[in-house]
C-alpha cells in the first residue's frame, strides 16, 4: 500500500465507489466514544496525516476535509500542507460544521458512509434524520479505511490489574449496589455501559489500552442478577478473574456484545446513553425493546470523588509538587549553561516524576514548548520539531503524572530569561484568572459557566481571550479529561462539562493567552470542590488547590494585581513551601524559600 495522504485517498475514493458510497466520514474514535484512542483506531490520521487528538475528516470524489478545533489550527494547517485535505475552522465564522457541510454537498439519490462503530448513536441518528430530507441514505456498515490499511496495528491487549480498594475508597461490589438501585429507580431491566472509564471505575480494574489512560477495550451490561464484561480474556490474569467471578462478574468475548444486545427480548428497558454507545451497538437492540436514553449511571459516582480518592489525590500532588518543583530548581539554575532542548526537558522530568513511589507513567503527552510552539496548545515535542530552549522569553509546560494516589495535570509558564513588557503584562493577567477562579466561593448549584469569568475577566478587560475551555474535570488514576464538571464561558453540548459542582469533584483551572508565532502561557492547578458554610441562603460552596507548585514570580508585574490577589499568591506560596521543601535538598529548598517569597 502506497503511503502519501493522496494516494491513501485515492485508493479510499477506488473502494467508495464500489460501495456505492459518495462521501465517507471519519471521526477520531475508537468503539467507545474515548477521546484519546489507540493506534489501531487512528484513521483519521492515516488518511489525513493530521495527528491532533481531535478532529473529523470528510472524503468525497473531489474534495476531502478535516474539522478541528481552536487548540489545533495551526499543527493542522502546517500537518494538511500538500495533503490535498481542506483544513475547516470549527467555531469560526463561515465555517460550516461537518453536518452542515455534508447536508448542502450531498444531493438526492446519494450515500453517506462510514463504520458505524465509529460513530455514536445520537450523531448517526441526527445526521440520517438531516440526510433523509434531501433523499440521500446512510449506510453504516462498512469500515472501508480499514480495507485499505494494510500494516494496520491490531488492537491493544495489555494486562489487566485490580485497583485496591485503599486506593479506590469503594468495593466493585459496593459500586455496582448503588449502580443496580439507580437501574431500579429508573425501572431500568439492563444497564450498557461502553465508555472504558466509566467500566474501569465501577470495577475497580485498570489496564492500558490506550497511550496514557489506564483502561481495558471492554463493553459492560448490567441486570438486576448479572454482569457480564466482554473483552479479550488474554488480558486477564487468573486472579483477576477469579475476583471478578466471585463479584458475580462474567467475562465474555469482546465481539459478542452484538450478539447479546440483539438477543434482549421485546418489552426490556435497555439504559443506555446514545452520546456514548455506537450506532452499530444501538442499531442492534430489537425493535422491541425500549432504549432508555441516559447519561450513564456511572458518570456523577465517578466524577464525585469520594473522601478516599480526594485524601489519596492530596498525596499524589505532593509527590507531583516535588518532581516538578525539582524540575523548576534544575531548568532554572541550568538554562544558558547546558544545552537544554524541549525533549531533553521533557526526559528530564519524567525521569524526576518516576522517582516517586506508586509511579505508573504519563497521564497525557507532555506538552513542553518553547517560544512560538508554546503558541500552539496541544504541542508536543517531536525529533523534527525539537528546539534548544534559550535564556530568554517563556517555557510553557504542561504535564502531569499516573500515580496509584491518582492523576495529576499541570501547566507552568517558565521564564527562562529576559521577557517583554507585553509577555508581562499577560503572564500577570492570566495568573490573576487562575488564581481569581481557585478562590471562588459560590452557592450550591453554580456550573462552571456561572464562575468561567473570574479566570477569563483580566483577559476580558483588555478585549483579549484564549480559545478554550479554562477547565476540565480530572479521573481517579483514569482519565485526564472527564466530564460532567468543568469551565467554560459557553455551553458546548458534545462537551458535557456543565454540571453542577458537587462537592469531591476535581477540575483544571487553567486560563492561558496565546500570540501566534510568538509565544504562549497558561498557568494551570487541579483543584477539588468543597463545602463551605451553610446559611440562611444555602449551601456554600469553594474551593481548595491540589497542585503544589510555584508559579514563577520572574514573569509578574505585582502593580497589575489587586491586593487581594497579591494576598492570594502569598498564601499558596507559603503552603507551597511548607509542604513540599521537607522533601528537597539544601539548595533545592533554598531555591523554592526566594521563589514563593511574598510580593
Amino acid at each position: 500500500m502506497s503511503n502519501t495522504v493522496p494516494e491513501r485517498l485515492a485508493a479510499l475514493r477506488s473502494l467508495m465507489k464500489e460501495k456505492g458510497m459518495d462521501a465517507y466520514l471519519i471521526p477520531t474514535d475508537d468503539y467507545h466514544a474515548s477521546e484519546y484512542v489507540g493506534d489501531h483506531f487512528k484513521c483519521r490520521k492515516y488518511m489525513t496525516g493530521f495527528t491532533g487528538s481531535a478532529g473529523t475528516a470528510v472524503v468525497m470524489q473531489d474534495m476531502a476535509g478535516l474539522w478541528t478545533d481552536g487548540r489545533y489550527f495551526i499543527q493542522a494547517a502546517q500537518q494538511l500542507e500538500g495533503s490535498t485535505v481542506q483544513l475547516f475552522k470549527m467555531g469560526e465564522p463561515g465555517v460550516p460544521t461537518v453536518h452542515e457541510f455534508l447536508e448542502s454537498s450531498l444531493k438526492e439519490g446519494q450515500c453517506l458512509g462510514f463504520d458505524g462503530r465509529t460513530v455514536n448513536a445520537r450523531e448517526a441518528g441526527e445526521l440520517e434524520e438531516k440526510l433523509k430530507k434531501n433523499g440521500v441514505t446512510v449506510n453504516g456498515t462498512e469500515d472501508l479505511v480499514g480495507a485499505i490499511w494494510t500494516d494496520r496495528p491490531p488492537m491493544s491487549c495489555e494486562t489487566v490489574s485490580e485497583l485496591d480498594v485503599k486506593w479506590a475508597g469503594k468495593s466493585r461490589s459496593d459500586k455496582c449496589r448503588e449502580i443496580r438501585e439507580k437501574m431500579q429507580e429508573k425501572n431500568a431491566d439492563v444497564f450498557l455501559l461502553t465508555s472504558l472509564d466509566d467500566i474501569a471505575w465501577l470495577l475497580n480494574i485498570r489496564g492500558g489500552d490506550v497511550h496514557c489512560n489506564p483502561v481495558v477495550l471492554s463493553y459492560l451490561a448490567m441486570t438486576s442478577s448479572e454482569i457480564y464484561l466482554f473483552a479479550n480474556e488474554k488480558a486477564f490474569p487468573e486472579e483477576v478473574k477469579d475476583a471478578l467471578n466471585k463479584d458475580g462478574v462474567t467475562l465474555c468475548p469482546y465481539d459478542a456484545v452484538y450478539s447479546y444486545t440483539a438477543s434482549l427480548e421485546a418489552g426490556k428497558r435497555v439504559l443506555l446513553c446514545r452520546s456514548k454507545v455506537n450506532s452499530r451497538l444501538a442499531g442492534s437492540v430489537p425493535s422491541g425493546v425500549e432504549i432508555l436514553d441516559e447519561e450513564n449511571l456511572t458518570l456523577l459516582p465517578k466524577a464525585i470523588k469520594n473522601p478516599v480518592e480526594v485524601e489519596n489525590e492530596r498525596i499524589a500532588h505532593i509527590k507531583d509538587g516535588v518532581a516538578m518543583t525539582k524540575f523548576l530548581y534544575w531548568l532554572k539554575t541550568n538554562i544558558g549553561k547546558t544545552t537544554i532542548t524541549e525533549l531533553s526537558a521533557t526526559e528530564k522530568l519524567q525521569s524526576l516524576r518516576a522517582q516517586q513511589e506508586n509511579y505508573m507513567g504519563d497521564s497525557f503527552d507532555y506538552i513542553m514548548s518553547y517560544g512560538p510552539h508554546a503558541a500552539m496548545n496541544h504541542y508536543s515535542a517531536t525529533l523534527e520539531t525539537d528546539v534548544k530552549i534559550e535564556a530568554k522569553g517563556f517555557l510553557l509546560a504542561d504535564t502531569g503524572g499516573q500515580y496509584l494516589e491518582g492523576t495529576t495535570d499541570i501547566t507552568r509558564t517558565i521564564v527562562m530569561g529576559p521577557i517583554t513588557d507585553e509577555q508581562r503584562k499577560f503572564f500577570t493577567a492570566v495568573l490573576r484568572g487562575t488564581l481569581n477562579l481557585a478562590a471562588a466561593k459560590f452557592r450550591y448549584g453554580c456550573r462552571g459557566l456561572n464562575l468561567d469569568y473570574l479566570a477569563r475577566g483580566p483577559l476580558w478587560e483588555m478585549g483579549e481571550d484564549f480559545n478554550h475551555g479554562t477547565g476540565h474535570g480530572v479521573g481517579y488514576y483514569l482519565n485526564v479529561h472527564e466530564g460532567p464538571n468543568g469551565f467554560r464561558w459557553k455551553v458546548v453540548p458534545e462537551r458535557n462539562d456543565s454540571a453542577v459542582f458537587e462537592e469531591g469533584m476535581i477540575t483544571s483551572d487553567e486560563p492561558g493567552y496565546y500570540v501566534e508565532g510568538q509565544y504562549g502561557i497558561r498557568h494551570e492547578n487541579m483543584i477539588v470542590c468543597k463545602k463551605a458554610e451553610k446559611t440562611a441562603f444555602g449551601q456554600f460552596m469553594c474551593f481548595e488547590h491540589l497542585t503544589m507548585v510555584p508559579f514563577d514570580l520572574d514573569g509578574i508585574d505585582p502593580s497589575m494585581m489587586t491586593g487581594r490577589e497579591r494576598g492570594l499568591l502569598n498564601s499558596y506560596h507559603a503552603q507551597v513551601y511548607d509542604t513540599i521543601s521537607p522533601y528537597l535538598n539544601e539548595e533545592e529548598q533554598e531555591w523554592l524559600k526566594e521563589a514563593t517569597r511574598a510580593i
